[in-house]
C-alpha cells in the first residue's frame, strides 16, 4: 500500500469537507426564513454555503492535487485570496448587528453580490 497516505489524506478531506458544510447549514438554518425579507434571505444564505463549498474545493484541490496553495496562489494573489476569504465570513457575521437592522435587505444583497464575486474570483485564480 504505496498511496495509504495519499488515499487516507484525499478521503480525510472529502470528510472534513462536509462537515465544515454541514455545520455551516446548521449555523445558518437557510430553511429558516424572514418573514419580510424572504428572497433576499434566501440569496444570501444559499450564496454563502455555495461560496463555502466552492471554497472548500479549491483549498482541498490546491492542497492535495497541485501541491499546496502557495504554489496555487503566489504572490499578488496570495493576499486576493485572503480577502476573498475574509469579506463573505465578515458578511455572514455582521449581519446581526444592529447596525444593519434598518438597511438588512440591501444589506442581504450586497453580500449576496459579494458571495458570487467571491466565488468567480476564486475559480479564475485556481485556474489560470
Amino acid at each position: 500500500m504505496a498511496n495509504f497516505n495519499q488515499i487516507l489524506n484525499h478521503v480525510l478531506g472529502i470528510i472534513f469537507i462536509i462537515i465544515i458544510i454541514a455545520g455551516a447549514y446548521a449555523a445558518l438554518k437557510p430553511h429558516q426564513l424572514h418573514k419580510r425579507r424572504l428572497l433576499s434571505t434566501l440569496l444570501l444564505k444559499l450564496s454563502y454555503l455555495f461560496y463555502l463549498l466552492t471554497l472548500c474545493i479549491i483549498v482541498y484541490l490546491s492542497a492535495l492535487v497541485k501541491g499546496g496553495l502557495d504554489k496555487v496562489f503566489y504572490g499578488i494573489e496570495f493576499f486576493a485570496f485572503l480577502i476573498v476569504i475574509f469579506a463573505p465570513n465578515i458578511g455572514i457575521f455582521a449581519r446581526k448587528l444592529e447596525y444593519f437592522s434598518k438597511k438588512r435587505e440591501q444589506y442581504n444583497f450586497f453580500f449576496t453580490i459579494v458571495n458570487i464575486l467571491s466565488v468567480i474570483l476564486m475559480v479564475v485564480m485556481y485556474l489560470v
